[in-house]
């Protein structure tokens, strides 16, 4: 690496970190009811610490996808970073509201974090950033595209995010919404991960160069599909062969203690999956 390499490589370095001071800012200022600074450092809340971690992860993903194409000169280098940084930041943010609205309907995302110190709804919410993270960073990648098409596979991205939470709530034998609400970090744990690995898929399927909308849509219809029929029988898979001699389900949630162990090993498993359907496909 030459030195002019590296001092380049110091200003995009310093660019990203200025989006994380303003994504950081913006976090702040859209969750009035409660301030960051004592969540994480005066009342150690962990599940606020999981939450904001998620959070970055998905910002560093979506900056990651910007910046993963040629170069194209520092200047406009940087000015594809601030713009689409600003913007991964906006759509990080509009997601959060879409998952407590939508996705976690049933009880206030805000409430179970802070008030209950939740870390299984703070699991979930994090892993939702990092899945919205890999989706933008494919969403916004390649060349033909603009903002419109980068938005209407995000959007896409976000209902395909909905249906992977409606089909794993009816391919377990419990309901989610009752097992996070009731602090159920095994659960949560969980999903979460079924959440990223749909996110990275859907980042396969969102990829590449924008050839035409039948094209670009077939492809990311075949992803999806692969990404919801898959990862659910996946579970399957999980309980015979990596937990033989017991049941997925009785180790999250019919015992005294979850175990969230259990609902990592689950997590890891999606995860894991989805790494290799993008090295294969």
């Amino acid at each position: 690496m030459t030195l002019d390499q590296f001092l380049t490589s110091l200003v995009y370095l310093g660019s990203v970190l200025v989006l994380f001071v303003i994504g950081k800012f913006v976090f702040d200022l859209l969750h009035p009811r409660f301030k960051l600074k004592e969540e994480l450092v005066e009342k150690d809340n962990f599940a606020m610490a999981v939450t904001l971690a998620g959070y970055m992860l998905g910002l560093v993903f979506a900056i990651g996808g910007i910046m993963s194409g040629e170069s194209n000169g520092i200047v406009n280098d940087l000015f594809d970073i601030f713009f689409f940084g600003l913007f991964a930041v906006v759509l990080l943010n509009v997601a959060g509201v879409i998952n407590d609205k939508v996705m976690l309907y049933k009880f206030d995302n805000v409430k179970e974090i802070i008030d209950d110190r939740n870390a299984g709804t703070g699991a979930i919410v994090g892993g939702n950033y990092m899945a919205v993270g890999l989706i933008f960073a494919g969403a916004f990648s390649g060349q033909d595209g603009d903002l419109i098409t980068g938005c209407a596979f995000w959007l896409l991205g976000q209902v395909v995010l909905i249906l992977c939470s409606k089909i794993y709530n009816l391919s377990v034998k419990f309901d989610l919404h009752d097992e996070v609400e009731r602090d159920n970090v095994a659960v949560g744990v969980a999903f979460a991960g079924i959440l990223i690995a749909t996110g990275n898929i859907l980042r396969i399927g969102t990829s590449g160069d924008f050839e035409s909308w039948q094209e670009n849509l077939v492809g990311f219809a075949a992803y999806s599909a692969l990404g919801l029929v898959i990862l659910p029988l996946l579970r399957i898979a999980t309980d015979r062969l990596l937990l033989p001699g017991a049941r997925l389900t009785d180790e999250l949630v019919n015992q005294e203690k979850p175990n969230v162990g259990a609902g990592l090993i689950e997590a890891t498993s999606y995860v894991c999956a989805s790494l290799l359907i993008a090295w294969i496909l």
